[in-house]
This record gives C-alpha cells, structure tokens and sequence, in this order.
C-alpha cells in the first residue's frame, strides 16, 4: 500500500502546473509603456518643465535679395492708438489692430512684414555714439540674420536725444515656405533716469513707411 506522502506529491505538481498556465497573464506593464500611457522618462520635457539653455549666435547668413514689390507699406489711412508700459515707463502710438507680444523687457507690436520693437533695461550710464558702435553694433552683428550695417548717428526726438543706428538684415524664414525677405531697420536707443529704451522700426527694403515710422517715433513720450 502507498504512503499519502507518495500520493500527493503528484497531485501537488500538476495543481502548480494547472495554476501557472491560468495566471501567466496577470502581471501589469509599467505605466506609461503601453500605446495611450503618458510618456515615460525618455519623452521631451513639457514646455512648463524644460530649461532652455543659452541661445547661440545666429549662424553667418547672407542678405537675400530685394524684393520688388514687398508687402509691406502702411496703408496712409491707418489709424494710431496709444501703448503704455508700465514697465518700461513710457507712451508710444501704434498702428491699429496690429498684434501684441509682450516679455518682462520688452513689447513687440507685428503686421506683415513690419515691426516694431520697444525694449528697455537698467544702463550705467546713457547711450552715445561711440558705445553704442563699439558694443551694441557688435551684438547686433552676431544676433541679426544677414547682417549689413548702415551707420550710427545723434538724432533728436521729442523724448529726447537719441542714438540712431541703421543697417539691413534677414527676416525669420517663414514657417511654412521657408521664404526671407531683406528689412530695412532704424534703431533709436534713448535715456531716462538710468533707464535705456530702445525703438527698432523694421520694414521690408523698399517699403514707403516714412511717415507712419515718424508719428510711432515722435510719439514715444517717457512717463
């Protein structure tokens, strides 16, 4: 007669067998693994969640050509509506309907191929002819695309005296064809209070906006 103990074991090993079979798709995949799960930790950074590193200077690029007829002259009618910064401490007229973006130094007003640009920041000391050629010319140098200076001049504005720097360069690729225009740009730098503004003016080379760049410019009042 057989033990128990010989009987069971037998009985013990396939009961293993059977549940092994049954239970080998139970065990859960990782979050995040499967097709709708959230990125796991080699997925891009959310944009709240990534720090940008220092940008480069913009690679040597040469100007494009001129168009011919660029889209780009004010229309003569246009009406001008007041920007204030509290910020930057200043008033300044803008054509109507023209879109806004704004940073922590700067505000940007766009339409087509035309811009204006107001930044400011806290200087040492006023600009001048000589420190603006030796230093921001030289910034503008590695920063502008196509970069090809015009000169640095005093000027005078209602605000005040200014420095006005002129020179060409490349407008951002469009996105979607890819395609640059060349910008004429005036740059006026100004002085308040320890305070530097400076108002760039871009428009497409050939473009007829001396007046309307005049009343933005004359506008500029410091409050």
């Amino acid at each position: 007669m057989r033990s128990p103990a010989r009987s069971v074991a037998p009985m013990a090993l396939a009961a293993a067998i059977l549940l092994s079979a049954c239970g080998g798709g139970t065990s859960s995949a990782a979050p995040g693994n499967g097709p709708t799960g959230s990125s796991g930790p080699t997925g891009s950074p959310g944009p709240t969640g990534s720090t940008s590193p220092s940008e480069p200077p913009i690679p040597s690029e040469s100007p494009v050509p001129t168009e011919n007829s660029p889209p780009g002259d004010i229309p003569d009618s246009i009406a001008f509506v007041p920007y204030t910064s509290r910020r930057g401490g200043f008033t300044i007229s803008i054509p109507e309907g023209w879109s806004r973006t704004t940073t922590p130094s700067s505000v940007t007003f766009t339409d087509k191929l035309n811009t204006v640009v107001v930044s400011w920041q806290d200087v040492a000391s006023p600009p001048t002819v000589s420190s603006v050629r030796s230093r921001e010319v030289a910034e503008l140098r590695t920063t502008e695309r196509g970069f090809t200076f015009g000169s640095v001049t005093a000027a005078t504005l209602p605000a005040g005296r200014a420095v006005l720097t002129t020179y060409q360069a490349n407008s951002e690729p469009n996105a979607v064809t890819g395609q640059q225009y060349r910008l004429d740009v005036q740059r006026y730098s100004l002085d308040h209070r320890g305070t530097e503004v400076v108002i760039g003016l871009r428009s497409p080379v050939g473009a007829d906006n001396v007046d309307p760049w005049r009343i933005v410019t004359r506008s500029f009042t410091w409050r």
